[in-house]
């Protein structure tokens, strides 16, 4: 049982961290990077829409499991794989909510409404509770300052895997979902689960450093072919 239980998180682990690759051309980076970088799912953003957002402090996310299932060590050692796959992000574990700035709720379906509504936006109602899972992004032009997900945990595996890779890499700073990234979880009509090889590159073109938080799509596209490059020849 021992064996089993090894082999079977580390199957798990390789299956979440990356996909097998294909080969991108550096144009379809840049447009996948516009489409999920600039605009919002859910339009609540404003103005900080049409600008990047990226942490430029370290990020440290704190995972609160109030789910029928314990999660708690998947998202943990799921996180713990980031910084080796993303070039330039810097996240680790908070052991308490205090010391962190991204915050993940772990929760039944049940209790779904009641967490976004009230301990994430602050409404007193639960009827606004969109989407399946949601993370939530605080941002200026000088750079996220919090993030927050919920995510649903007994509404089965996949449906728990994709919101965990979702979310918490939509917390990074790429929140916007298009329906014409096939290649990418960031695309609620794809039937990815896993951090795909794609979404590695958007990632790390996020967090190279010609990428400035506040930066407008315009001023983005100027670097974007420089960094793209970067990205393919340091991933290839």
């Amino acid at each position: 049982m021992r064996l089993a239980s090894t082999g079977f998180i580390v199957a798990l682990l390789t299956a979440l961290t990356a996909s097998p690759a294909r080969a991108f051309t550096d144009a379809e980076l840049i447009d996948g990077f516009q489409r999920t970088v600039f605009g919002s799912e859910y339009q609540s953003f404003g103005w900080q829409s049409h600008l990047v957002k990226k942490y430029v402090d370290p990020i440290r996310l704190y995972v609160e499991d109030r789910s029928s299932t314990p999660r708690r060590e998947t998202i943990e050692n799921f996180v713990r794989t980031l910084p080796g796959l993303i070039a330039g992000l810097d996240v680790d574990i908070a052991r308490t909510p205090d010391k962190a700035n991204f915050h993940v709720f772990v929760v039944d379906r049940a209790d779904y409404p009641a967490v976004v509504a009230k301990e994430i936006y602050s409404r007193p109602s639960s009827s606004f509770t969109p989407g399946k899972c949601l993370v939530r992004v605080v941002s200026t032009s000088a750079g996220i300052s919090r993030s927050d997900a919920v995510i649903v945990a007994d509404e089965g595996e996949f449906l728990f895997h994709r919101c965990m890779v979702e979310e918490i890499l939509q917390g990074f700073g790429p929140i916007n979902d298009d329906p014409t990234l096939s290649e990418s979880v960031f695309n609620d009509t794809s039937r990815h689960s896993n951090f795909t090889d794609f979404d590695r590159r958007l990632l790390s073109m996020l967090y190279h450093p010609l990428v400035e938080p506040g930066m407008t799509k315009l001023e983005a596209a100027r670097v974007l072919p420089q960094v793209a490059a970067e990205v393919q020849a340091r991933l290839r």
